[in-house]
């Protein structure tokens, strides 16, 4: 029988159920030992992916695969220890992404966003919750870091817009808003967009989002308007989409943004210093 695809609303609900009926027992197998292989090295990492997005909606659906979020040097260490039980490894992308293969199936370990924004740091564990993953007690990643790695998935194939209103949704009251405003840091716009969608869904649950979150957003947004637009042609929108601003950067004479903010990143550039992000959040309550 043809499997549907992953998201047909027919492969998602509250039917814990729904995360394994595609999926044979040889894979769930090899997910599970995986898992218990990275645990027993000591390797540290985190579940994300399905996995964690189901622990705090209660949403289930069919993934192809299952997420690890380690810190970029435990990354390595998780190949190592799975290349020792026969599996195929591939270090797919530096910036983000390392996979592991039994035959067919296959594991990812992430350690950052796609764009190298949302890198997996010590913050990750501390602020972890536990659940029972494949028989084993492991952390999983906080609803804060996957908003946050999230918020940066708008390509046309993908948008993880619904997955940050549905953590939101049944993980707002509990969020430390105060490291999600710092996560995003010179992305806070990226962030507002996210929450006015929020509050486009779900009128009734705008108080969610703390007022002080809001007013200190549109505060930002008020002075930006004032101080007009950048003088130097630049385009931003590669670090949300990889494809869908290549003929901006290419053909219209922008500038890279995701380059440039790279360099910024690493010079400690001027926009949304996480001094004055700070000074801001510590007076706008």
């Amino acid at each position: 029988m043809e499997k549907r695809h992953p998201n047909h609303p027919g492969e998602m609900g509250t039917d814990a159920a729904l995360a394994e009926r595609e999926r044979t027992s040889d894979e769930l197998n090899a997910r599970a030992r995986a898992v218990g292989l990275l645990r027993e090295a000591g390797v540290p990492f985190v579940v994300g992916g399905a996995y964690a997005y189901a622990t705090y909606t209660g949403i289930y659906r069919d993934t192809k695969d299952l997420d690890l979020f380690p810190r970029k040097a435990d990354a390595a260490r998780a190949l190592e220890v799975l290349e020792k039980d026969g599996w195929r490894t591939e270090r797919t992308d530096e910036v983000w992404l390392y996979k592991a293969f039994k035959g067919e199936y296959f594991v990812d370990f992430i350690f950052s966003s796609g764009n190298g924004v949302a890198v997996v740091d010590d913050e990750w564990f501390e602020h972890a919750r536990t659940s029972t993953i494949f028989g084993h007690e492991c952390l999983v990643a906080p609803a804060e870091e996957m908003i946050w790695s999230k918020a940066f998935v708008v390509e046309r194939e993908r948008f993880d817009g619904a997955d940050v209103n549905h953590l939101i949704l049944k993980a707002g009251k509990q969020m430390d808003w105060e490291r999600l405003m710092r996560r995003f840091d010179r992305y806070w716009e990226v962030l507002l967009s996210h929450l006015m969608m929020f509050r486009f869904a779900y009128p009734s649950e705008t108080q969610l989002i703390p007022d002080w979150v809001m007013a200190e957003l549109m505060r930002r947004t008020l002075d930006s308007m004032r101080d007009g637009g950048w003088a130097q042609k630049l385009c931003r929108g590669n670090l949300v989409s990889k494809v869908n601003y290549h003929v901006d950067i290419h053909h219209w004479g922008f500038g890279d943004g995701r380059a440039w903010d790279e360099n910024e990143r690493r010079q400690g550039g001027e926009r949304g210093e996480g001094s004055e992000l700070e000074d801001s959040i510590g007076g706008s309550r």
